[in-house]
C-alpha cells in the first residue's frame, strides 16, 4: 500500500517539474501545415520572481494539498486501526484476567465449603466414635429369661459334647421351700438390670505404699491392678474368679475358679490349676451347677462355692467333692433381682465375702430404706450369726468387700481413678468416710473380693480379670 502511494506521488511530481521548466505546442499555420513550439526557460527567466501565480502553480498546489490530504487520512487510518488493534488486545486480555480471578474466586469458596464438610464428617465421626465407646461400656440387653421352677431337677449332662469328659453331673438337690416375693416389693421385669450412679469422689494423695503390717489394721494402700487374663466373648464381659484360702482336697490353694456371669442360665464353674493355666485360658475342671447363679457375688471358702440362686434370696452351698448342694437358706428380707444392686446394677443386690473372720453377706432390706446391711454368716449352714446396718446406701456405691472384719465400699465402678470411699468396722458398729486411691484401669468394675491369704483383692474388670496388692495400718 505505501509502495504505491509513493510511485503515485513520484508520477504527480515529476509531471509538474517537467512542465514548469519546458512547454511544447502545436498551431495551425494555415497553410494546412502543423507548427510546431518547443520552449525552454532561460536561467536567468527562471530565477526570476513570478509576479503572479500562473495556471500551472495553482495546479501543482491543488495536487499537493490533494497529496497531502491523501497522505494524512492514510497515515491517520493506519493509527486508528493500530490504536483499536491495541485498545482490543488490551480488552481482551482484561477480560480474561478478570474471567480467571472470577473462577479463582469460585474456587476458593468450594475449597472452603470442601473444608467445612471436612469439618463436620470430622466431628460426626468423633461423636460416632464416643458412641461406639459407649455401646462397648455398656453390657448387652438380654431378653427376658423364663421363670425358673423353685425346684429344679431336671438339668441332666448332655452326652457326646465336646466337654463330656470334663462336664460332672450334679447331685440331687435338696428341697427348696423359700419364696420369690417379698411382701413389700414385687418385680416385673426379669431382663438385664443396671443403674447409673452419681458419685461424689473426694481426691485422695497418691501414697508410695507403707511398710506392710501382718495384722489387722485400715486399709491405707490399694497397689495398681495386675491383669492375669482378658475373657473371650461377650458372656465375659463381666463375672466372679476367686482362689479358696482355706482349700481343701482334692483341690489346692492355687486352684483358680472363674464364672462368667453375663447370661440367664448362669451354671458354669471352669477351674484353673494355677494362675498360669488362667491366663492361658486352660481349664482343668468344668462343673455343671444345679441351680444357676445370680451375678457376680459368688466366693470360696473351705472346699465350697457360695453363691446367690437365681431369681430369689436364696444363698447355697456348693460342696466342690461331692459336687452337690451342701446347704440353703435364705437370707431374711434381703432384696434380691435388682431391688438392691451396687450403682452398675447387674442384680447384684447380695454380694457374699470372705476375710480374716470368715463368711459375709452384704446386701440391704425395705427396713433399712436401701442402706447396707452386713450379716456374718455361718459357713456350714449359712445361719446368720451377727447383723449390722450402716448409713452408707448401697445403689450409691459401685462394690464392697471385707477386711479383718471392716466393710469397704469403692466410690465408682467406671472412674479410672476414684478411691476407696467408706469405711463400717462391725466391732464397734461404727463407719467413717476415708479416701483411699483406687484404679479402674478398664472402666468397668463389676465384681471386687478380698483373699485374706494372699492379701489381695480380686477383681473383673470389663472383661479383664486382675488383682490389687493391699497394705493395712498399724491397729488402733
Amino acid at each position: 500500500m505505501w509502495f504505491l502511494v509513493v510511485l503515485w506521488a513520484s508520477c504527480l511530481l515529476v509531471g509538474t517539474h517537467a512542465q514548469g521548466s519546458a512547454s511544447f505546442r502545436r498551431t495551425n499555420a494555415g497553410s494546412g501545415r502543423c507548427q510546431y513550439t518547443f520552449t525552454v526557460d532561460s536561467p536567468t527567466e527562471a530565477s526570476c520572481p513570478s509576479t503572479g501565480s500562473s495556471p500551472e502553480m495553482e495546479a501543482l498546489k491543488s495536487r499537493l494539498g490533494l497529496l497531502e490530504a491523501l497522505v494524512a487520512r492514510f497515515v491517520g487510518g493506519e493509527a486508528v486501526s493500530e490504536s483499536s488493534q491495541g485498545s482490543g488486545s488490551q480488552s481482551g486480555l482484561q477480560d480474561a484476567y478478570n474471567q480467571v480471578m472470577g473462577e479463582k474466586a469460585q474456587l476458593q469458596r468450594e475449597k472452603q465449603r470442601l473444608d467445612r464438610q471436612v469439618q463436620d464428617l470430622q466431628q460426626r465421626m468423633e461423636e460416632l466414635r464416643q458412641e461406639s465407646e459407649r455401646l462397648k461400656s455398656r453390657p448387652c440387653t438380654q431378653q427376658p429369661p423364663p421363670r425358673v421352677p423353685q425346684n429344679d431337677n431336671s438339668y441332666r449332662s448332655g452326652s457326646g459334647t465336646a466337654l463330656s469328659h470334663l462336664v460332672s453331673r450334679p447331685g440331687n438337690t435338696q428341697g427348696d421351700r423359700s419364696s420369690l416375693r417379698d411382701p413389700a416389693w414385687h418385680y416385673e421385669n426379669p431382663g438385664y438390670q443396671e443403674l447409673t450412679a452419681v458419685v461424689t469422689e473426694v481426691s485422695a494423695p497418691n501414697l508410695d505404699g507403707p511398710a506392710d503390717i501382718s495384722g489387722c489394721g485400715d486399709l491405707v494402700w490399694v497397689q495398681d491392678p495386675e491383669m492375669h487374663r482378658k475373657a473371650d466373648s461377650i458372656a465375659g464381659k463381666y463375672g466372679v474368679w476367686m482362689q479358696d484360702p482355706e482349700a481343701k482336697e482334692p483341690y489346692g490353694k492355687e486352684m483358680v475358679w472363674r464364672v462368667d456371669a453375663v447370661g440367664s442360665e448362669v451354671r458354669q464353674l471352669f477351674g484353673y490349676e494355677n494362675m498360669d493355666q488362667l491366663s492361658r485360658g486352660f481349664p482343668t475342671k468344668v462343673l455343671l451347677l444345679p441351680e444357676s447363679m445370680e451375678s457376680t457375688g459368688a466366693t470360696m471358702y473351705k472346699g465350697s462355692l457360695y453363691y446367690q440362686r437365681r431369681l430369689s434370696r436364696t444363698l447355697l452351698r456348693y460342696d466342690l467333692l461331692s459336687e452337690s448342694i451342701a446347704a440353703r437358706r435364705d437370707l431374711p428380707h434381703a432384696g434380691f433381682h435388682g431391688q438392691f444392686p451396687y450403682s452398675w446394677g447387674g442384680y447384684t443386690d447380695i454380694d457374699l465375702a470372705i476375710d480374716e473372720n470368715g463368711l459375709w453377706a452384704i446386701y440391704s432390706t425395705n427396713k433399712a430404706k436401701g442402706a447396707i446391711v452386713i450379716s456374718q454368716l455361718d459357713p456350714d449352714n449359712l445361719e446368720v450369726k451377727g447383723t449390722w446396718e450402716t448409713k452408707m446406701r448401697k445403689t450409691s456405691v459401685a462394690n464392697a468387700f471385707m477386711i479383718c472384719g471392716k466393710m469397704y465400699t469403692v466410690a465408682s465402678y467406671t472412674s479410672p481413678n476414684t478411691t476407696v470411699n467408706y469405711m463400717y468396722d462391725t466391732a464397734t458398729s461404727q463407719g467413717k468416710t476415708i479416701s483411699v486411691p483406687f484404679k479402674n484401669r478398664y472402666r468397668y468394675n463389676s465384681m471386687i473380693d478380698y483373699n485374706p491369704a494372699q492379701r489381695k483383692l480380686h477383681a473383673w474388670d470389663n472383661y479383664h480379670m486382675v488383682s490389687y496388692k493391699v497394705r493395712l495400718g498399724k491397729q488402733e
